[in-house]
């Protein structure tokens, strides 16, 4: 799927402005995001990546400081009118740079959400386990010991599980923040290939440092510096070397960042 596609919009973003303290880090950024698809957000340390991620679920409400204006969409509905924010960060699932694992057993990290949405019985949570476990590219390693302590796994058999138990929200859009900072460029790859699989029924946002990731990746490409974006394009155009700001162009070279 490319820009200008007309499939229907899951994300609209109008003038976000966000500030920490007083200190505004975002600055009247404006977007959309269209089902199926994946945008990558490109940039450099604080630009802006990670706090504009964490105004789409409204996860930037546990930080005090931070004040927002601007309007975000999802559907239709404005997030900061929403009446069941709990509600909107199950649509909305989102992984962390660093896994993140419950001191539960595998099994118990994946069931967690749908035990806290009402799930209980064992004959409708194994499927669900399984499924999510398969999505995320970990049931053949983990099905044999499914009752093993999630933390004990290795670090990229732990991220895998982090995004498995984020599938297990059922989300329609999936957040990942910098997913392989910590992980091998093997188990990145099998990710890589994990969410290729996955745009066939969720919509993504990917905020990475690896420029190549998200050539390899994305379907559109957002370069957010000092909290403005500078281009959003095809990836096509932004990393064929033909994007219209001087900026980027310098970005995806290598030449700063």
């Amino acid at each position: 799927m490319v820009a200008g596609s007309a499939a229907p919009l899951e994300i609209e973003v109008h003038d976000l402005r966000l500030s920490y303290s007083g200190r505004e880090v975002i600055h009247g950024i404006s977007f959309d995001l269209r089902k199926n698809e994946i945008l990558a957000v490109i940039g450099p340390a604080q630009s802006g990546k990670t706090s504009m991620l964490r105004c789409l679920n409204r996860t930037i409400d546990f930080i005090p400081t931070a004040s927002v204006s601007g309007t975000v969409k999802v559907h239709g509905e404005d997030v900061r009118r929403t009446k069941d924010v709990f509600a909107l960060r199950r649509r909305i699932g989102m992984v962390a740079p660093l896994p993140v694992g419950l001191p539960l057993s595998i099994y118990d990290n994946v069931a967690f959400a749908p035990r806290c949405a009402g799930v209980t019985n064992r004959a409708d949570l194994d499927p669900v386990v399984e499924k999510c476990l398969r999505q995320a590219a970990l049931w053949d390693e983990v099905k044999d010991r499914l009752g093993s302590l999630g933390t004990a796994l290795s670090g990229g058999q732990q991220q895998r599980l982090t995004i498995a138990r984020a599938l297990s929200h059922r989300p329609e859009i999936l957040c990942l923040d910098e997913f392989s900072i910590a992980i091998d460029p093997v188990t990145t790859m099998r990710i890589e290939d994990v969410l290729k699989e996955l745009k066939e029924e969720i919509t993504i946002v990917l905020v990475t440092n690896l420029t190549q990731q998200a050539r390899r990746l994305s379907d559109r490409t957002m370069f957010l510096l000092e909290g403005e974006i500078v281009e959003l394009d095809d990836s096509e155009v932004i990393f064929s070397g033909e994007p219209r700001s001087p900026k980027t162009r310098g970005y995806v070279a290598g030449v700063f960042g």
